[in-house]
C-alpha cells in the first residue's frame, strides 16, 4: 500500500519502511510524527481526497536532522570588478515511514 502525503509544501509518495529527506521539522531524533495531510491512499481500493482523505494518517519517526550538501552561488558582472561568492546548505529532517493508517 502507498500513500501520497504533503509536508513542507511538497508531495511525497510513501510506503511502509521508506526513508525520506523532507523539509526541516522541529522534532528531534527518535520522536514520532503523524502526517495528517494524506492526499491519496493507493492500494487494492484507492481513495482520493478532496483535498485530503478523511481519517487517514501516516505514522513516521525522525531518524536525524541535518544539512544537505553545499550549493555555491556565484554572481559577477563582467568588466566591473563585482564578484560575490555565497554558499547555502539546506536543512532537512530524515524520517522513516512506520505505518499507513487508511
Amino acid at each position: 500500500m502507498h500513500a501520497i502525503i504533503e509536508t513542507g509544501g511538497k508531495q511525497y509518495k510513501v510506503a511502509e519502511g521508506d526513508v525520506l529527506f523532507i523539509e526541516k521539522l522541529p522534532q528531534e531524533a527518535g520522536d514520532a510524527i503523524k502526517f495528517d495531510k494524506v492526499l491519496a491512499i493507493l492500494g487494492d481500493a484507492p481513495k482520493f481526497g478532496a483535498p485530503v482523505v478523511e481519517g487517514a494518517s501516516v505514522d513516521a519517526s525522525v531518524v536525524k536532522n541535518g544539512k544537505g550538501k553545499k550549493v555555491v552561488i556565484f554572481k559577477y558582472k563582467p568588466k566591473k570588478g563585482y564578484r560575490l561568492r555565497q554558499g547555502h546548505r539546506q536543512p532537512y529532517t530524515k524520517v522513516e515511514i512506520k505505518k499507513i493508517n487508511a
